[in-house]
């Protein structure tokens, strides 16, 4: 693959009551959204920290509104309406989709996915709670997104049983904890207030 691809981070306007709700029985609904702003300012410099191209595809607010959050420099996509899946599927190839709730993601997680698009035609980081926190693809593949088991712990292995029927190879990078629970608080006490 001769072009790098693009890391598409998936992210939410930091509002109160609408972002990070499974964390507000801990933090308030202001408490969760100040938590995820944070999240999505530590991706952002992780992303940046690559040396990747991205765009922020972003949804929850206008883009001028991201704008003057992330910076002007910022390249920023509109979400669009429809499921998770239906917004994912937008996202152009080469790509690795990404969402903003892996404290522990480094740079090199990212050019780790970028190197093995080089070599097959998908990869995934893979989330402890059965879920995945990145997935890069050299090509668009639609069926990817269609019908499947958002927020549960068989999304990795229904994406990897797609990817198999597709007659796809991918590789698997490192293992990595998310944080959308309050019990997954405690590995990160540096992003409570």
């Amino acid at each position: 693959m001769t072009t790098a691809p693009t890391i598409a981070l998936i992210a939410k306007y930091p509002r109160a009551g609408m972002a990070k709700t499974r964390l507000a029985p801990l933090l308030g609904e202001q408490g969760a959204a100040d938590l995820h702003r944070r999240l999505v300012e530590r991706t952002m410099a992780t992303v940046r920290a690559s040396g990747l191209p991205f765009a922020v595809h972003f949804t929850g607010a206008a883009a001028q509104d991201f704008a003057a959050w992330l910076g002007e420099d910022v390249p920023l996509v509109e979400q669009g309406e429809g499921d998770l899946g239906a917004r994912l599927a937008r996202v152009p190839a080469p790509g690795v989709v990404l969402g903003a709730d892996i404290p522990g993601l480094t740079a090199g997680h990212l050019r780790d996915a970028a190197r093995a698009l080089e070599q097959v035609p998908a990869v995934i980081g893979p989330a402890s709670d059965g879920g995945y926190y990145l997935l890069g693809f050299r090509e668009e593949i639609p069926q990817i997104w269609r019908d499947m088991p958002w927020g549960t712990e068989r999304m990795l292995k229904a994406t990897e049983e797609r990817l198999l029927a597709l007659n796809l190879p991918y590789r698997l990078l490192e293992q990595l904890d998310d944080c959308d629970r309050p019990e997954d608080l405690a590995k990160w006490p540096e992003l409570l207030p």
